[in-house]
Protein backbone atom coordinates (compact mmCIF):
# COMPACT_ATOMS: atom_id res chain seq x y z
CA UNK A 1 0.00 0.00 0.00
CA UNK A 2 2.66 2.56 0.54
CA UNK A 3 4.48 1.95 -2.64
CA UNK A 4 1.31 2.94 -4.26
CA UNK A 5 1.12 6.22 -2.43
CA UNK A 6 5.04 7.20 -2.69
CA UNK A 7 4.81 6.78 -6.18
CA UNK A 8 2.02 9.06 -6.60
CA UNK A 9 4.29 11.92 -4.73
CA UNK A 10 7.27 13.94 -5.67
CA UNK A 11 10.01 15.29 -4.36
CA UNK A 12 10.05 15.99 -0.44
CA UNK A 13 6.72 15.04 0.25
CA UNK A 14 8.15 11.97 -0.90
CA UNK A 15 10.69 12.00 1.31
CA UNK A 16 9.06 13.22 4.25
CA UNK A 17 6.67 10.44 3.76
CA UNK A 18 9.04 8.06 3.76
CA UNK A 19 11.19 9.29 6.54
CA UNK A 20 8.03 9.15 8.79
CA UNK A 21 7.54 5.12 7.96
CA UNK A 22 10.72 4.60 9.26
CA UNK A 23 10.61 6.09 12.02
CA UNK A 24 7.45 4.71 12.43
CA UNK A 25 8.93 1.07 12.47
CA UNK A 26 12.27 2.10 14.67
CA UNK A 27 9.73 3.49 16.79
CA UNK A 28 7.69 0.28 17.77
CA UNK A 29 10.47 -1.83 17.65
CA UNK A 30 10.70 -3.38 21.61
CA UNK A 31 14.06 -3.96 21.33
CA UNK A 32 17.09 -2.08 21.60
CA UNK A 33 19.19 -2.17 18.44
CA UNK A 34 22.94 -3.50 18.44
CA UNK A 35 25.75 -3.76 15.44
CA UNK A 36 26.28 -6.48 14.44
CA UNK A 37 29.13 -8.76 15.77
CA UNK A 38 31.59 -9.69 13.39
CA UNK A 39 32.18 -13.58 12.95
CA UNK A 40 35.76 -12.76 15.14
CA UNK A 41 34.08 -10.88 17.58
CA UNK A 42 34.99 -11.74 20.79
CA UNK A 43 31.42 -11.45 23.47
CA UNK A 44 32.27 -11.37 27.71
CA UNK A 45 29.17 -13.06 29.89
CA UNK A 46 30.77 -11.41 33.01
CA UNK A 47 29.01 -12.27 36.33
CA UNK A 48 28.17 -14.55 39.35
CA UNK A 49 27.63 -18.43 39.63
CA UNK A 50 24.78 -18.16 36.71
CA UNK A 51 27.52 -17.49 34.34
CA UNK A 52 30.16 -19.19 35.80
CA UNK A 53 28.18 -22.58 35.14
CA UNK A 54 27.50 -23.57 38.99
CA UNK A 55 25.14 -26.72 38.95
CA UNK A 56 26.60 -28.03 35.82
CA UNK A 57 30.02 -29.18 34.00
CA UNK A 58 32.10 -26.19 32.85
CA UNK A 59 31.11 -27.25 29.20
CA UNK A 60 27.30 -26.84 29.80
CA UNK A 61 27.67 -23.93 31.51
CA UNK A 62 25.61 -20.83 29.54
CA UNK A 63 28.87 -19.16 27.98
CA UNK A 64 30.19 -22.24 26.57
CA UNK A 65 26.39 -23.43 24.95
CA UNK A 66 26.05 -19.64 23.85
CA UNK A 67 29.74 -19.48 22.12
CA UNK A 68 27.80 -23.26 20.59
CA UNK A 69 25.15 -21.52 19.06
CA UNK A 70 26.39 -18.03 17.70
CA UNK A 71 29.67 -18.78 16.59
CA UNK A 72 31.33 -16.65 17.94
CA UNK A 73 33.96 -16.58 20.64
CA UNK A 74 32.25 -15.80 24.24
CA UNK A 75 34.62 -15.56 27.49
CA UNK A 76 33.26 -16.94 30.75
CA UNK A 77 34.15 -14.64 33.53
CA UNK A 78 31.80 -15.39 35.75
CA UNK A 79 33.08 -15.92 39.70
CA UNK A 80 30.58 -18.10 42.36
CA UNK A 81 29.74 -15.91 44.88
CA UNK A 82 30.44 -12.15 43.59
CA UNK A 83 28.24 -9.19 44.48
CA UNK A 84 27.95 -6.31 42.04
CA UNK A 85 30.59 -4.30 43.54
CA UNK A 86 33.12 -6.78 42.99
CA UNK A 87 32.42 -7.04 39.96
CA UNK A 88 32.28 -3.54 39.05
CA UNK A 89 35.99 -3.42 40.94
CA UNK A 90 36.96 -6.01 38.60
CA UNK A 91 34.81 -5.17 35.26
CA UNK A 92 37.95 -2.63 33.79
CA UNK A 93 40.74 -5.00 33.66
CA UNK A 94 38.66 -8.03 32.05
CA UNK A 95 37.43 -5.74 29.45
CA UNK A 96 40.79 -4.43 29.16
CA UNK A 97 42.00 -7.90 28.55
CA UNK A 98 39.90 -9.27 26.51
CA UNK A 99 38.65 -6.28 24.32
CA UNK A 100 35.27 -7.85 23.58
CA UNK A 101 32.65 -6.19 21.32
CA UNK A 102 29.94 -6.94 23.84
CA UNK A 103 29.49 -7.60 26.87
CA UNK A 104 26.48 -9.70 28.30
CA UNK A 105 26.22 -8.56 32.07
CA UNK A 106 24.30 -10.67 34.63
CA UNK A 107 24.50 -9.52 38.00
CA UNK A 108 22.51 -8.70 41.08
CA UNK A 109 21.53 -12.22 42.50
CA UNK A 110 23.99 -12.17 45.04
CA UNK A 111 22.76 -9.10 46.95
CA UNK A 112 19.48 -9.70 46.73
CA UNK A 113 20.57 -12.83 48.93
CA UNK A 114 22.30 -10.83 51.28
CA UNK A 115 19.04 -8.36 51.19
CA UNK A 116 21.56 -5.52 49.70
CA UNK A 117 19.48 -2.18 48.65
CA UNK A 118 18.32 -2.71 45.29
CA UNK A 119 19.25 0.87 44.54
CA UNK A 120 22.88 -0.38 45.47
CA UNK A 121 22.91 -2.84 42.69
CA UNK A 122 21.09 -0.37 40.31
CA UNK A 123 23.91 1.95 40.47
CA UNK A 124 26.90 -0.82 40.56
CA UNK A 125 25.02 -1.88 36.92
CA UNK A 126 24.93 1.61 35.68
CA UNK A 127 28.89 1.48 36.85
CA UNK A 128 29.32 -1.36 35.13
CA UNK A 129 27.64 -0.48 31.64
CA UNK A 130 29.55 3.22 31.76
CA UNK A 131 32.90 1.24 32.56
CA UNK A 132 31.70 -1.28 28.76
CA UNK A 133 30.44 1.91 27.00
CA UNK A 134 33.31 4.24 27.78
CA UNK A 135 35.30 1.42 25.98
CA UNK A 136 32.78 1.52 22.98
CA UNK A 137 31.61 -1.90 23.93
CA UNK A 138 28.08 -2.83 23.79
CA UNK A 139 26.26 -4.29 26.58
CA UNK A 140 23.05 -6.49 27.08
CA UNK A 141 21.74 -7.28 30.40
CA UNK A 142 20.33 -10.62 31.97
CA UNK A 143 17.44 -9.68 34.66
CA UNK A 144 17.98 -12.14 37.92
CA UNK A 145 14.59 -13.40 39.55
CA UNK A 146 14.13 -11.75 43.97
CA UNK A 147 14.63 -15.32 45.82
CA UNK A 148 11.07 -15.34 46.61
CA UNK A 149 7.83 -17.39 45.44
CA UNK A 150 7.38 -15.11 42.80
CA UNK A 151 10.44 -14.98 41.62
CA UNK A 152 9.85 -11.79 39.80
CA UNK A 153 12.84 -9.83 38.45
CA UNK A 154 13.36 -6.55 40.20
CA UNK A 155 12.31 -3.22 38.45
CA UNK A 156 16.01 -2.37 38.72
CA UNK A 157 16.66 -3.95 35.56
CA UNK A 158 14.53 -2.62 33.26
CA UNK A 159 14.83 0.72 34.76
CA UNK A 160 18.80 0.23 33.90
CA UNK A 161 17.92 -0.77 30.41
CA UNK A 162 15.65 1.99 29.30
CA UNK A 163 18.00 4.73 30.93
CA UNK A 164 21.13 2.94 28.68
CA UNK A 165 19.02 2.18 25.75
CA UNK A 166 19.94 -2.05 26.48
CA UNK A 167 18.67 -5.27 25.07
CA UNK A 168 17.60 -7.07 28.42
CA UNK A 169 16.09 -10.42 28.93
CA UNK A 170 13.57 -10.61 31.42
CA UNK A 171 12.15 -13.60 31.06
CA UNK A 172 14.63 -16.70 30.62
CA UNK A 173 16.30 -16.96 34.39
CA UNK A 174 13.07 -16.42 35.77
CA UNK A 175 11.48 -19.34 34.15
CA UNK A 176 14.52 -21.85 34.59
CA UNK A 177 14.27 -21.57 38.29
CA UNK A 178 10.77 -21.52 38.33
CA UNK A 179 10.96 -24.96 36.82
CA UNK A 180 12.01 -28.18 39.34
CA UNK A 181 13.28 -29.86 36.26
CA UNK A 182 16.16 -27.17 35.07
CA UNK A 183 17.52 -27.08 38.22
CA UNK A 184 20.82 -28.53 40.20
CA UNK A 185 19.61 -26.44 43.43
CA UNK A 186 16.96 -23.82 44.19
CA UNK A 187 19.29 -20.94 43.19
CA UNK A 188 20.93 -22.86 40.04
CA UNK A 189 19.87 -24.57 36.93
CA UNK A 190 21.44 -27.86 35.73
CA UNK A 191 22.92 -28.17 32.22
CA UNK A 192 19.30 -28.37 30.49
CA UNK A 193 18.31 -24.90 32.05
CA UNK A 194 21.92 -23.36 31.38
CA UNK A 195 20.71 -24.34 27.73
CA UNK A 196 17.68 -22.61 27.81
CA UNK A 197 19.33 -19.38 28.95
CA UNK A 198 21.77 -19.49 26.10
CA UNK A 199 19.20 -19.98 23.36
CA UNK A 200 17.33 -17.11 25.49
CA UNK A 201 20.34 -15.15 24.85
CA UNK A 202 21.20 -16.07 21.91
CA UNK A 203 17.51 -14.99 20.54
CA UNK A 204 18.07 -11.89 22.02
CA UNK A 205 21.00 -11.49 20.25
CA UNK A 206 19.21 -12.01 16.79
CA UNK A 207 16.34 -9.74 18.03
CA UNK A 208 18.63 -7.25 18.48
CA UNK A 209 20.09 -7.21 15.56
CA UNK A 210 23.22 -7.89 17.11
CA UNK A 211 23.55 -11.76 14.86
CA UNK A 212 21.80 -12.32 11.78
CA UNK A 213 18.43 -14.61 11.71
Amino acid sequence: MFQHIIQFLTGRARHILVGSIVMLYVGCSKVPQLSPLPERAVIVAFGDSLTAGTGAGEAESYPAVLSRLVARTVVNSGIPGEFSADGTARLANVLDQEHPSLLILCHGGNDMLARHDNQKIAHNLRSMVRLAHERGIAVVLLAVPAPDPALRPPALYEEVAKEFGLPVEQKAVRRILGTASLKSDYIHPNAAGYAQLAEAVAELLRSSGALER
